[in-house]
């Protein structure tokens, strides 16, 4: 299953809340935070809604496997709550360790693309789809 790796751009100033309220959703709390979800139509969705604050694209294994070596925080939380009836679900498993569910990025080394933070990718702007090409910006901010 093809897995989509979404890294938040802009900052958090002057958004609508139906896009804070999708990002907090993604788990997208702040500037170059970084989620890996799978490739679904519900996911799919919430990107094209914040397209112009995150670019997203498909990330391949060794970069999934560079971020979780280099990013992952250990998740050191609870599972189940004091009476053993609520399991909660805030890390994801990745070769058998609990990890928490984002990354925290540094900025890219070299700077974004030219036109900034604000201009589309195709159009040579950081934001919105970029195919293969997330694994290379990735790869600079880890």
């Amino acid at each position: 299953m093809k897995k989509i790796a979404i890294i938040r751009i802009r900052g958090l100033v002057g958004i609508r809340k139906e896009i804070k309220d999708t990002l907090n959703v993604l788990r997208l709390y702040k500037k170059n935070f970084c989620v890996i979800v799978p490739d679904s139509s519900s996911y799919i969705g919430m990107i094209k809604k914040v397209k112009d604050y995150v670019t997203y694209g498909e990330i391949d294994d060794e970069t999934e496997k560079l971020l979780f070596e280099k990013r992952g925080e250990e998740y050191k939380g609870r599972i189940k709550d004091s009476k053993g009836k609520i399991q909660y679900k805030k890390f994801v498993v990745y070769n058998g360790k609990k990890y928490k569910p984002f990354f925290r990025l540094n900025n890219p080394k070299g700077g974004f693309e030219r036109k900034g933070i604000k201009i589309p990718f195709s159009v040579g702007g950081a934001l919105g789809y970029r195919g293969d090409k997330i694994n290379e910006l990735i790869k600079k901010m880890v």
